[in-house]
């Protein structure tokens, strides 16, 4: 069975899932998507990580060089600028402090539930 993920929250962590794996090694788009899938993130799709690249981009988080390719047109390759680097490191410890915050929560235990609920 394929697991989805909810779109919004998607959303909120392609950025840093990217740089991420931009960190390991840089990549060209159709590779980053299935660097994606095969982590668990079927439902990702190009439709949403070329736009996030290209933000991440111009943000000046992310560079380019064109890869020339055997089997067909060039190949743009991402990887991680100083910025890039950086902001990885402070979205991580972001992520830490709020996935640590909701599990504060979401450990509480419940009341049992009455039979009119």
């Amino acid at each position: 069975m394929t697991e989805t993920h909810d779109p919004q929250l998607l959303k909120g962590v392609l950025s840093l899932l990217l740089l991420h794996l931009l960190a390991e090694h840089e990549s060209y788009g159709y590779e980053v998507v299935q660097r994606l899938q095969a982590a668990g993130f079927a439902d990702v799709l190009e439709g949403s990580v070329y736009p996030a690249l290209t933000r991440l981009q111009r943000e000046g988080r992310l560079e380019t060089r064109l890869v020339p390719s055997s089997s067909g047109p060039a190949r743009k390759y991402y990887r991680l600028t100083p910025a890039g680097h950086q902001a990885l490191a402070q979205g991580t410890d972001s992520w830490a402090r709020h996935t640590a915050a909701v599990d504060v929560v979401l450990s509480r235990p419940l009341p049992p539930a009455s039979k009119g609920n």
